[in-house]
């Protein structure tokens, strides 16, 4: 008689724990254990990437770049400089940091004519719109 109590109180400390060790799911925000600025630059990286050179949009011929996306100073980003100098001052940052998926831009091509086609690309690709547009 003692050993079937105690056979039944096993099986419902059993069942109790199979009942609190249903499978957890993270909350969709950390799904990919990715900040929000990493998450935001790599979809506008890749946008990028797609639409201004593997394009070979004539626009960005004297241009290449730079991808610092997983870079050791939590500020996820890639760059612009010139085609045939890598290790030359960037002409174009674009970035993310912390926790924001707020992209910014900067750099000397932002003031010259291309500038206000790559701030309208950037705004695109970073609100999930990764089409291409019109090209400069």
């Amino acid at each position: 008689m003692k050993s079937l109590r105690i056979l039944a109180a096993t099986a419902a400390v059993i069942g109790l724990a199979a009942c609190n060790s249903s499978p957890k799911t993270p909350p969709p925000s950390s799904s990919s254990g990715k900040s929000a600025s990493l998450r935001s630059m790599e979809q506008v990286a890749i946008a990028a990437h797609k639409c201004w050179f593997a394009s070979k949009d004539p626009a960005f011929k004297k241009y290449q770049m730079a991808n610092e996306l997983n870079n050791f100073g939590g500020t996820p980003r890639f760059l612009l400089v010139p085609a045939k100098q890598y290790g030359a001052r960037p002409l174009l940052v674009v970035q993310a940091q912390g926790n924001s998926s707020q992209v910014q831009v900067f750099g000397p091509l932002m003031s010259e004519a291309l500038g206000a086609r790559i701030g309208s690309d950037i705004n695109r690709w970073r609100t999930g719109d990764t089409s291409c547009g019109a090209a400069a």
